[in-house]
């Protein structure tokens, strides 16, 4: 399929978006995902209520686009579209007073009519965008935007502006599904008469699910983070949709979420006390001192501040806090509470505040500026929950310095690394079990390094604060959702070099290896290049000649490449052997039974690429005594040869060259040892040569052939003993 050049459009539904209007985690991922997909190329309409609690700053800067009517049920409903630019991003807001000119967003008695009512203008809406904006991915955020997936199928299905629309659905928590009397299906929703949705969205005789609606229509369901997408396809976390999410598990992924990382900023925050970066924390220790005077607490830097910011509710694991905080009050833990829920547990905190004066503070209520100078005084922040989707607590705590103490489960169980003891790693502390023993034990690992080790401590604050959170890793695991749903859409070159760079980084490697062997005379010294380059590269390329014994040859040379002078002998033991393989070819193809004639051809075609040691090796080669001497003075060269370059014409020259290519292309040395013996008694020679050539291609994986070839030879015993101890340093 030829790809387009024209940028993926997406179309996002939340009911909520930050900075407009938040009630929890929904609203910061709305307020930053797109912002992110933006950045990364993608063009992004945000769609979301117009809530008479939106700030009248903000409704200043909206204009009218356009408006429609949307058909629910048996009503028309009048529907506005009123937009807004605000960093870059594009928002539709969507306006109907009669559901949405409300005190708060949620929790009223029509919540299923003025959400079915909010996915049905979404869908609506798609053919009311601005000129040239055509969307390729619809994506819907929990209960509220739910049913879109189910309209646009249902109704919209063969129009030519929705045959491309692909649609993705988020569960950010899968507790809250939306579900209500089926009576709405005819009167609102109006597909009681259609089998299939009818089916499709009812989860008893009596109730319909909008959530089960989106899980089965949509084409592909994301949740916010790995480990929560597992943990939601079994009875205990799936809250009943299990079954379905199993079925459709092949759809399902878990993208965790990130933070805006300029919003919540220890250097530039001007709601904390004092400012700080991961290099000087010194303002921390600041924050600190003026959080515990403002809470009533000792003013006292040795003992370690625990903060919760927090929903008093269960799902939090409140029940384990009642449990387990007499224990650590009482074992010198300071602890500051921040939030509201359920009653009893705003009882139990005010308890322990009165019993535990200066030591336990709680504030019951919701106070925005108040959680971030407690993100930045405290030394350990804790978030025991029984479960939790991603969580952001733990991951702003992480940004301002503050060590995470959490139960390993969803996101939690993603972002935070625990502490290991033995290695130093990790990002804070964790526990496994809905157990109060388990998290006060958890809460005094932390304790005891903060007061034993304090080096160890602020490494591991230093570890936290290093973490990448940013929402630009997030976006581009969702394009690549996005763009696997629409392949015939080019993806923008920005994020297509960014996922390729590792790649190219590789490349030139393995090109510099071929290079040398083309440029090179094609005899035998570039093959031994070759085949140096290719072992010093993990034996990638293995030369096309003898291959058996060639492998052989380039592992035990890869190994001696990178070791000391000693390690260098053998290299060049093991090149006499890569070159008698070459003269065995050689021999081959002239005749076997002329094996001592070929011999003697080989050995001068090869030395005459070193010239000036030619005549050297000549004189080798008229009598037994310049043999043995010359042998010995290899066993030095042979050292040296290691690092001696492409064209050595001195012995001065090699020397100097003592680096590793040498030792690819001082081959011809180590041929001329075998033939010594074969001037010194060639009667014989001709017996030896027929032996070498079949010996070599025998042993496969005998690389040291050269201890063979002197047995057999009868050589002077000063050249035995110095290929033996070859042979040996080899084998070691």
């Amino acid at each position: 399929m030829a790809q387009t050049s024209k940028k993926i459009q997406i179309v996002f539904a939340s009911a909520e978006c930050a900075p407009f209007v938040k009630t929890g985690g929904l609203g910061d991922v709305a307020g930053s995902l797109p912002a992110a997909l933006v950045r990364a190329g993608a063009e992004v309409i945000v769609m979301v209520p117009k809530y008479a609690t939106i700030k009248d700053e903000y409704k200043a800067q909206m204009e009218h686009f356009s408006d429609f009517y949307v058909s629910l049920g048996w009503r028309n409903e009048y529907c506005g579209l009123e937009k807004l630019e605000h960093d870059g991003v594009t928002y539709m807001f969507i306006d109907n007073e009669r559901y949405f000119a409300r005190d708060y967003p949620y929790g009223f008695f029509d919540d299923g009519e003025r959400f079915a009512f909010f996915s049905k203008a979404i869908t609506e809406s798609l053919q009311h965008l601005p000129a040239g904006f055509e969307c390729d991915i619809l994506h819907c955020n929990d209960w509220q935007t739910a049913l879109a997936p189910v309209f646009l199928r249902e109704f919209y299905q063969g129009l030519p502006l929705y045959d491309r629309v692909k649609t993705v659905f988020s569960i950010h928590n899968v507790a809250f599904q939306g579900q209500f009397s089926d009576t709405v299906m005819e009167d609102i929703l109006g597909v009681a008469h259609i089998p299939a949705a009818a089916s499709q969205l009812r989860c008893d005789a009596c109730s319909i699910n909008y959530m089960l609606g989106a899980l089965r229509y949509a084409d592909a369901i994301t949740t916010v983070s790995p480990t929560y997408a597992n943990e939601i396809q079994t009875p205990e976390f799936g809250e009943g949709l299990d079954g379905v999410l199993r079925e459709r598990s092949y759809a399902l992924q878990g993208i965790l979420n990130g933070i805006d990382v300029a919003g919540f900023d220890p250097a530039t925050d001007k709601r904390i006390a004092a400012n700080y970066t991961v290099e000087d924390r010194s303002g921390k220790a600041l924050c600190k001192a003026k959080l515990q005077e403002e809470l009533g607490l000792e003013v006292r830097d040795d003992r370690p501040l625990m903060v919760m910011v927090t929903r008093l509710t269960r799902q939090k694991g409140m029940d384990l806090v009642m449990y387990a905080l007499d224990r650590i009050l009482a074992g010198g833990v300071q602890v500051a509470v921040l939030g509201t829920g359920d009653r009893d547990y705003e009882d139990g905190l005010r308890y322990f505040q009165d019993k535990y004066r200066g030591t336990m503070a709680a504030r019951i209520e919701f106070d925005p500026a108040l959680s971030q100078r407690m993100y930045a005084a405290a030394d350990m922040f804790l978030m025991p929950s029984k479960f939790e989707p991603c969580g952001l607590s733990q991951i702003i705590a992480m940004r301002y310095g503050t060590l995470p103490i959490v139960r390993e489960t969803g996101g939690l169980k993603d972002t935070v690394i625990p502490y290991n003891e033995f290695t130093g790693e990790g990002t804070g502390f964790s526990f496994r079990n809905f157990n109060g023993d388990e998290m006060g034990d958890a809460v005094f690992r932390a304790a005891r390094l903060f007061w034993d080790n304090r080096d160890a401590w602020n490494q591991l604050v230093t570890q936290a604060m290093s973490q990448d959170f940013s929402w630009t890793r997030s976006a581009d695991k969702y394009l690549d959702l996005y763009f696997f749903m629409h392949p015939e859409i080019e993806r923008p070159a920005a994020v297509v070099e960014a996922a390729a760079e590792p790649e190219v980084v590789a490349e030139p490697e393995p090109k510099a290896e071929v290079k040398p062997v083309e440029a090179e005379p094609a005899k035998a010294e570039p093959e031994v290049k070759a085949e140096v380059a290719s072992e010093a590269e993990a034996e990638v390329k293995p030369a096309a000649k003898p291959a058996a014994k060639k492998t052989t040859t380039r592992k035990t040379t890869a190994k001696k490449a990178t070791t000391t002078k000693a390690a260098a002998s053998k290299t060049t033991a093991a090149k006499g052997t890569t070159t008698r393989k070459r003269t065995t070819a050689a021999a081959k193809k002239a005749a076997e039974a002329e094996a001592a004639p070929e011999v003697k051809a080989e050995t001068p075609a090869v030395e005459a690429k070193p010239a000036a040691k030619a005549p050297a090796k000549t004189a080798a080669k008229k009598t037994i005594t310049t043999a043995k001497k010359a042998t010995a003075a290899k066993t030095t060269t042979r050292k040296r040869s290691t690092t001696t370059t492409k064209k050595t014409t001195t012995k001065a020259a090699a020397t100097k060259a003592e680096a590793k290519p040498a030792a690819v292309k001082e081959e011809p040395k180590p041929e001329v040892k075998p033939e010594p013996a074969p001037k010194a008694a060639e009667v014989k020679a001709k017996t030896k040569a027929a032996p070498k050539a079949e010996a070599k291609p025998e042993p496969a994986k005998e690389t040291p052939v050269s201890p063979a070839a002197p047995a057999e030879e009868k050589a002077p015993s000063k050249k035995t003993s110095v290929r033996k101890a070859t042979a040996a340093r080899k084998r070691r």
